[in-house]
This record gives structure tokens, C-alpha cells and sequence, in this order.
């Protein structure tokens, strides 16, 4: 891995945007992270130090704590972040309005030199890319939760993203120690349209009685080699969030994609996953 000098902006400071925000700043990175709000950024602070803490402990960390930390900055506008970034990566929730809103502030916020992502993990690049003055230099960087630990980046590659972005992008990856796979803009990319489905399947099987959530996951965790069963992994990435990605896929890929009710009225009572303590299985606090 090598140290990454260069400043990084981060916009949404959820679990995913403040796991970014941990692997860019324990590389050396001077970070920027903008939330909504001075309370939203404290919580982000506060998400980024735990995941660091973390770290610590396994033994992750060539430094301590706070001096990493140290170089993690709070903003509330995207007008705070620094112009001379050299990349910022969007992390707000997967709705279109909110990434577009964001996406075009921090294209006014800096140089033209700045590479633009989107950590979105199905909707298009394109019609994101489409917003902004200038799409070539804007493309799809999708991490995994947790992203400290995880191995993997899903590039995704606009029409128009250049050739210099890919390379830039690829360059960030590798310094993080992650491997990439490139893929070009296309509903789901290649990991959430493979995800998404054999999760979908694993709650149908529920919703019908096939088998418990342990037994479903357990059958494709020492079965087929999966690090976690698709129940879990829904567990994990929220329930909320796997609806919308499958509702988007189910209107541009057809009926493979459908929403089981199981989903649905899990989601309308407030069973989200790990985040609430509830969804397919029980999270302790």
C-alpha cells in the first residue's frame, strides 16, 4: 500500500461514507467529510473514530488513533470542500434527486482538475454524469460494507468518463491495498445485480417456508464458500436499502427483480436490519 497525499472529499457520513472517509485518511489523506448538519457530522466523527479504534485493535493501524483522526475535517455544505480535492466521493442515500443535488454542488466546490465519484451500487452513471458541466471526469468508485475490511471497488465506467479519471481512479484503489473490477454503466453493474438476485431468491425461499434464515444462510456460507449468507448480507446493507436497489432493477431489468412482500412489510415495520437490531435476523446492540 502506499501513503495517499493528496486531499479527498467524502459527502454523507453514513456507515459507507465514513468507512471511505477511515481508508483514505489512515493512508495519509487529508479528508473532508460534509453532512447535512452540525449533529450529522459529529455523529460521522464519531463513526469514524470507532472504525478506527477498530483498526487499532486488530492491529490495522501504523499509527494511533488521533493522529489519524486529526486528519479528518467536518463541513456541512459541499462549498467546504477543498478546491484543489483530488477526489470526492459521494456516499449519501441511493435516491437519484439527492446524488444529482450533491453531485453538482461539489462540482461548483472544485477545480476543474477533480475527479467526481458516486458510491451508488445500481443507479446509472450516466444519467448522474448527465448533470454535471463536465462528465468526463466523473464515474462510479462502488466500495462494500465495511469498507475497511473488504477487498474489493466496483469501477464503473460512464460513456464519457476519460480514460486519465479510470486510470486516476485505479491508481486509489490500488493505494488503498483493494483490488478493482471495471465494468461498464449498466443497471446493477455486475455485483448488485448478482447480489441483489440471489438475496431476493433467499427471502422468496423464506417467504415460502423452505427453510429457517440460519438454515439459508449456512446453506450458502459452508455449501458454496460465501463469507455470509444472503439473508445476513441483506441484514447488513439494510432492508431498506436492498428495496430501492431492487425496486430500481425491477423497473430497467423486468420481472427477475420484483420485490417479495416478505421484504416489503419488513421494511414497513421498520425491520431494516442490523441498523434497527431486526430484519432477517436479530443484531444484538
Amino acid at each position: 500500500m502506499n501513503r495517499i497525499d493528496e486531499p479527498i472529499g467524502v459527502i454523507g457520513g453514513g456507515r459507507m461514507g465514513a468507512g471511505i472517509a477511515q481508508v483514505f485518511a489512515a493512508m495519509g489523506a487529508e479528508v473532508t467529510v460534509v453532512e447535512g448538519d452540525a449533529a450529522a457530522a459529529e455523529a460521522a466523527r464519531e463513526r469514524i473514530r470507532g472504525g478506527l479504534d477498530r483498526a487499532a485493535e486488530r492491529g490495522k493501524l501504523t499509527e494511533p488513533v488521533a493522529d489519524v483522526l486529526a486528519r479528518v475535517r467536518l463541513g456541512t455544505d459541499p462549498a467546504e470542500l477543498p478546491a484543489g480535492a483530488a477526489l470526492v466521493v459521494e456516499a449519501v442515500p441511493e435516491r437519484a434527486d439527492l446524488k444529482v443535488a450533491v453531485l453538482t454542488a461539489a462540482e461548483r466546490a472544485v477545480s476543474p482538475e477533480t475527479v467526481l465519484a458516486t458510491n451508488t451500487s445500481s443507479l446509472s452513471i450516466g444519467e448522474l454524469g448527465a448533470a454535471l458541466a463536465s462528465p468526463r471526469r466523473f464515474l462510479g468508485m462502488h466500495f462494500f460494507n465495511p469498507v475497511p475490511a473488504s477487498k474489493l471497488v466496483e469501477l464503473v465506467l460512464g460513456e464519457r468518463t476519460a480514460d486519465d479519471v479510470r486510470d486516476r481512479a485505479l491508481g486509489w484503489v490500488r493505494a488503498l491495498g483493494k483490488t478493482e473490477v471495471v465494468v461498464r454503466d449498466s443497471p446493477g453493474f455486475a455485483t448488485s445485480r448478482l447480489g441483489v438476485l440471489l438475496g431476493l431468491e433467499a427471502i422468496r425461499m423464506l417467504e415460502e417456508g423452505v427453510a429457517d434464515a440460519t438454515s439459508i444462510d449456512t446453506a450458502m456460507e459452508l455449501g458454496y464458500r460465501h463469507p455470509m449468507g444472503p439473508l445476513r448480507s441483506t441484514d447488513l446493507v439494510g432492508l431498506d436499502v436492498r428495496l430501492a436497489i431492487a425496486e430500481y432493477l425491477h423497473r430497467t431489468l423486468g420481472e427477475r427483480f420484483a420485490p417479495p412482500r416478505l421484504l416489503r412489510e419488513k421494511v414497513e415495520r421498520g425491520e431494516l436490519g442490523r441498523k434497527t437490531g431486526r430484519g432477517f435476523h436479530t443484531w444484538p446492540d
